[in-house]
C-alpha cells in the first residue's frame, strides 16, 4: 500500500483512539434558544474559544441541536469537556464528546479487528 495513505491512516486511527489531542468539541442536547453567543459565553470560563459552530435546518431555520466549540489549547477542551458534560444549559443537559475531524476527500480509514473481527460470527445477523 502506499506510504503516503498508510501514513494518512496512521494519523487518522491516532487521533481517533487519543481524542485528547482534540481542541474541537461536539456539543449535543442544544436547546433551540441557544445561539452562538450564549454557547460560547457557557464555555469561555474554560479557555480561549476560537470558534463557535451551530447547525441549523435548512427548512425550518431552528438549530438541529447541536453544535462545535473550538478552543485554542487541548488542555482548555479537556477541562470543559470534563466540567460541562451532562449539566444542563438553558434546562437542556449537555451531551459533549470530542469532534472527530472530518476530511473531504481524503479516504475513509475503518479500523480492521485482528483475523477479520470473524471470531464468534454465527451467520445470525
Amino acid at each position: 500500500m502506499n506510504r503516503n495513505l498508510m501514513s494518512v491512516a496512521r494519523k487518522a486511527l491516532t487521533k481517533a483512539h487519543n481524542p485528547a489531542t482534540n481542541k474541537k468539541l461536539f456539543v449535543a442536547g442544544l436547546s433551540w434558544s441557544v445561539d452562538e453567543k450564549s454557547l460560547k459565553d457557557a464555555f469561555s470560563s474554560f479557555g480561549d474559544v476560537t470558534e463557535v459552530n451551530i447547525l441549523y435546518d435548512r427548512d425550518s431555520g431552528r438549530s438541529r441541536g447541536f453544535g462545535f466549540v473550538s478552543f485554542c489549547k487541548e488542555d482548555e477542551a479537556v477541562s470543559a469537556k470534563d466540567a460541562l458534560d451532562g449539566k444542563a444549559l438553558l434546562g437542556r443537559p449537555l451531551r459533549i464528546s470530542y469532534a472527530l475531524e472530518r476530511v473531504r476527500g481524503g479516504p475513509v480509514v475503518v479500523p480492521r479487528l485482528p483475523n477479520g473481527g470473524d471470531e464468534g460470527y454465527n451467520g445470525n445477523a
